[in-house]
């Protein structure tokens, strides 16, 4: 292993509640919170590899309920 790097392995639901807390905390601060809002904040703040794509983090706003058609203004 070169330097001390180590990718973070994340699983499947740890992804999911990352994705929740983000959702959370973009709609808080009422900025955008869609899928895309999610991915970019993923990307600036958050060391996931691989990154979910903006379809899968979709899916899991959908799945938990946290799409604009249930919670008003995203």
């Amino acid at each position: 292993m070169i330097g001390n790097e180590q990718d973070q392995a994340y699983t499947k639901k740890e992804i999911e509640e990352i994705v929740k807390m983000v959702r959370l905390e973009l709609y808080n601060n009422g900025e955008f919170c869609g899928a895309r809002a999610i991915k970019e904040k993923l990307e600036d703040y958050y060391e996931i590899n691989p990154l979910p794509s903006e379809s899968t983090i979709g899916r899991i706003l959908t799945h938990h309920g946290l799409t604009n058609g249930r919670t008003g203004w995203c």
